[in-house]
Formats: C-alpha cells, sequence, structure tokens
C-alpha cells in the first residue's frame, strides 16, 4: 500500500548487521520511507521497487572471505544513489575495481568506538557542516579501502581510515567507513538528511496523517461491505491496529476480546471502557479464565504453557469468529520488525523463545488477513495512535506479552498466585507512575518467584513467597539494561507490596541486561 503511494521511499539492504533497523529509523524520522531487503533479493526486484535512493549496510562479514554476503555489481550501474556503510562501503569499493585490506596489519589500522573525522565540507553530503569540520564518529571494522575504485575521491579521513568518506565524481556513489545511524555520531542524523534531501532528492512527506489518509483509502478498497473481525488484546499494536480499520469500515469491524484469566488487574474493564464504550467499536468479550486455567494445571515448561495459552486462544476464537456472520477479513497488528527477513551471515540465528505474542490465523478459518500496521515500526505505531485520536494509556503503554501472567509465574499457574502478582504488579505501577518514571521505563513488572523465605511479621515468623521487580530501558526490546530505579521508589514498592498482598514477604530488584538475560524470565 505504502510503496505505491510515496515516490519518496529508500532502499536498505541489509548484510546483516545488527543495527540495521536502526538505519530504517534513522531514515523515517526525517518522513521518508524506507524497507529492508536482505542482499539476497534480486536486481529486478530492486529495480521494480523503484527506490529514490539506497543504502548498503553494514556488517559481520570480510569482503575478503571467499563466502562473503555480495551485491550485484550492477546495482551501482542503476543510476540510483548509493550510500554504503562500513561493510556496504567495502563492498562497493571492491566490487567496483577497488582494493580492501585487513587494517589489523597496520598500526592503529582497525578503529572500534569513537574517531576524529575530518571531512570536505564542500560536497552536500556535508551540508550544515561548516562550523565542525571535525567531529566524532563511530567506527566498528577491521577491514578498510587499501585502493579506491576509478573515478572515486576522498571527502573524509580519520586516523586510521584514509578512505573514511569516499564518493564517485560524477555518480551518486556514497561510501561511509562509520555508522551515521548511531546515536555517538556527531551530526549523524544532519548527514542522512543530506543524503535523502541533497543527494536523492526526497521531499519527507511520509507522516503519521497521510499513513492514515492513505490507510483508510486502502482499507476501504480492498475490504467493499465485507465484515472483518480483530482479536483485540489492549495491547499497543491491536488496539491502534483495531481503531485504524474502525476509522476506515466502522460497523463492518467486530473486535474479540478473550479473557484468558492471566491478564493484569482489571485489564478486561479497562478494555470493555475504552473500545466499547468510549470509541463505539463493536466488541465481543469472552471470559475464559476457568477454560485456560484448566488447562495449565500441573504445567511448569514456560514453553508448554505458551503452546497451551495459544491453542486455546485460537479454539474460542475461532469459536467466537464464526458467530459474526460473513466475515470475510482478519485484522492483525503485524509490525515491521516481525515480516523483515533476518539476515545471518554467521549462520542461522539461535532460537531463544516462543515469539511472545500467542493466537494466529486457523487455517481452516479461510480469512484473508489486513495488517495494517506491517509497514511500521513500534515508536510509528505510538505515534499512529496519537493521530488516531487514542488516549496516551493506551499508546504509551509497556509491552505485555500475549500468554499474560502465565509466563510471570514462575513454576504452575494457579489462581492463587495470579492474584498475588495482580495485586503486586498493580501496585509496583502505581508507584511507578506516581513517581513520572512510567514514560522513561520500556517495560516494568512482577515476577512471582518459586521459592518461599523466612520473614517476620508483627512478632511472627514467616515462611511466604517473593516477587522480582524488572524494569528495563531499551530502544526496540533486542538489547535492554536494567532501570537505575531512584531507592526511595523502590523502597515504596517493597514496602507496600509486603504489607498489601498477603502471601508476599520479600521483593527484589532484576538488575540483569539483556543480553545475557532475557527481558521477561520466561
Amino acid at each position: 500500500m505504502i510503496p505505491e503511494l510515496h515516490s519518496d521511499r529508500i532502499l536498505i539492504i541489509d548484510f546483516g548487521s545488527q543495527v540495521t533497523q536502526l538505519i530504517a529509523r534513522r531514515i523515517r524520522e526525517h518522513n521518508v520511507y524506507c524497507e529492508i531487503y536482505p542482499y539476497t533479493k534480486s536486481l529486478e526486484e530492486i529495480r521494480a521497487w523503484a527506490p529514490a535512493g539506497i543504502v548498503l549496510s553494514g556488517g559481520p562479514a570480510s569482503v575478503l572471505n571467499e563466502d562473503a554476503p555480495l551485491a550485484d555489481p550492477k546495482l551501482f550501474e542503476l543510476g540510483i544513489p548509493v550510500l554504503g556503510i562500513c561493510y556496504g562501503l567495502q563492498l562497493m569499493i571492491q566490487q567496483m575495481g577497488g582494493e580492501i585490506e585487513h587494517a589489523s596489519a597496520h598500526d592503529e589500522g582497525a578503529e572500534y568506538g569513537r574517531a576524529i573525522l575530518r571531512v570536505d565540507q564542500t560536497d552536500p553530503l556535508f551540508t550544515g557542516f561548516q562550523e565542525t569540520p571535525s567531529q566524532v564518529v563511530w567506527m566498528s571494522h577491521g577491514d578498510r579501502v587499501k585502493i579506491l575504485p576509478e573515478g572515486f575521491v576522498v571527502l573524509g579521513t580519520s586516523e586510521g581510515s584514509p578512505h573514511a568518506v569516499v564518493r564517485h565524481k560524477e555518480l551518486s556513489l556514497y561510501g561511509l567507513q562509520f555508522h551515521p545511524e548511531v546515536a555517538h555520531t556527531e551530526n549523524g542524523a544532519q548527514l542522512i538528511s543530506n543524503f535523502l534531501t541533497h543527494v536523492c532528492g526526497c521531499s519527507g512527506t511520509w507522516t503519521m496523517s497521510s499513513f492514515v489518509d492513505e490507510a483508510v483509502a486502502g482499507i476501504r478498497e480492498r475490504v467493499g461491505d465485507a465484515r472483518v473481525i480483530c482479536g483485540l488484546s489492549g495491547g499497543v499494536d491491536s488496539s491502534v491496529a483495531a481503531a485504524l480499520v474502525h476509522r476506515a469500515i466502522g460497523d463492518q469491524l467486530t473486535c474479540i476480546f478473550v479473557d484468558n484469566g492471566c491478564l493484569r488487574k482489571d485489564e478486561r474493564a479497562e478494555v470493555e471502557r475504552l473500545f466499547a464504550k468510549s470509541m463505539g467499536l463493536k466488541l465481543v468479550s469472552v471470559d475464559a479464565g476457568d477454560h485456560f486455567l484448566a488447562d495449565l494445571a500441573g504445567v511448569t515448561d514456560p514453553e508448554v504453557k505458551r503452546k497451551s495459552i495459544g491453542k486455546n486462544f485460537i479454539e474460542i476464537f475461532d469459536q467466537e469468529s464464526s458467530r459474526v456472520g460473513g466475515a470475510k477479513f482478519l485484522v492483525q497488528g503485524t509490525l515491521y520488525p516481525d515480516v523483515i527477513e533476518s539476515v545471518s551471515v554467521g549462520g542461522p540465528s539461535a532460537t531463544i523463545k516462543t515469539h511472545h505474542n500467542v493466537g494466529g490465523l486457523p487455517e481452516e478459518m479461510e480469512l484473508k488477513l489486513i495488517e495494517p500496521l506491517r509497514e511500521l515500526f513500534k515508536d510509528e505505531v505510538r505515534a499512529l495512535g496519537r493521530e488516531l485520536g487514542l488516549p496516551e494509556s493506551s499508546v504509551g503503554r509497556h509491552p505485555f506479552p500475549g500468554p499474560g501472567l502465565a509466563i510471570r509465574i514462575m513454576g504452575e499457574v494457579t489462581k492463587d498466585r495470579l492474584s498475588m502478582l495482580r495485586e503486586a504488579d498493580a501496585i509496583a505501577m502505581q508507584e511507578i507512575r506516581d513517581a513520572g518514571l512510567y514514560d522513561e521505563i520500556w517495560q516494568a513488572f512482577v515476577v512471582f518467584l518459586p521459592i518461599q523465605s523466612v520473614g517476620v511479621m508483627g512478632d511472627e515468623r514467616t515462611y511466604e513467597n517473593a516477587v522480582a521487580l524488572r524494569c528495563v530501558t531499551s530502544v526496540d526490546a533486542m538489547t535492554a539494561d536494567f532501570y537505575d530505579m531512584p531507592h526511595v521508589v523502590l523502597a515504596r514498592i517493597s514496602n507496600r507490596i509486603i504489607n498489601e498482598v498477603r502471601g508476599i514477604n520479600r521483593v527484589v530488584y532484576d538488575i540483569s541486561s539483556k543480553p545475557p538475560a532475557t527481558i521477561e524470565w520466561e
């Protein structure tokens, strides 16, 4: 839907960099649409997408290796501006006839981290850099350019990279040895903006307002007068997807909310209030907690929990959706990171855990998918929700896993444990909000631990349960660090939980980062 309507679009070709998605986010911050293709995409597919510019990402491989990931050399003959970053630079230089060398063979040749870049201020790529000819950039490379191909000139140098910035004298082909997309690079955002504006000619008209107009028109055209159903969880993604589709087709949409018994305190009531009462959506709310908990009895393995909840969700959702007569489409809140073809240059990635979200489209339902958010990153979905008028409490909420509190209870899931965890979690979230810290934290939650410990309440000995508070900061959940919570807030949370939640006598704070730990405990 979006690519056909926007001539201003940039194609990112991924060579396995861990920050390729960050390149996309930086481009979109300038209101220019972009997508990520794996390096295996054919030249015909790239040409058919008709990008205004192409960015070649970095990557962990060396272009000097026999099995190095390559682009089609004719890519550089398409007449489309190209910006090669790190590995992308080295690949472009090598494939156009230049020479790359292992920088480690030279003193100070390899560069990792902070470096000082000196640039030629006269090139359009450095518009606005006049006051900062020398600046800090972020390097991460073991190879470097030894000999430039014919037609290329040097625009910037660093101590370890005599060809830190290069371009072709006649063609719009640029290469950077450093990473402009990371926050550590001074003027990185300006450099990306200059490439988009002065080199590719992009005007920056891709906004959430324009997205709404185009998405609404596209949904109406595709759906016609058919009925549509949406699995509504109350999370950011499904909420925004439902609001967008409702904007397009109104009462043709029916949302189905399944309470699996593992939700947070008052969550079902809040969903019903917002979507049915405030927004006027058709909402079918199903209380299926007993059904889910019966199937979870005795289950302690986290993967079995996920599969049990996923299976039962599909079963109940299928039953309810069959009662919506004439439904032809199913709305799903799929985001762009879910559909990007991941590149693993060094081999297949290990499976850490089944995806947090549950549910899916049973084959026998034969419904066509509507995925109105599949071109968006999470921060863009939040911006879209605000554009659609959803309250900040909905669009700004922290991520919540599909299996819910079931995977925040270590061990068997029981009604008593769920009750204790709900109350403890509600107290923690209230104190974090009251302290004005909620929006500083990517994700905050309480975990019920499968241990008991000795305590003293009054003059009596207790032997009760422990919980852990987990609060992290992150950009995209790929990596995360624990939030440095003020001790006074931690003390209030601990004191209230122990005093107000019967059955809990100990609270601990998780200070693990990701990696090596994951954000969720299961």
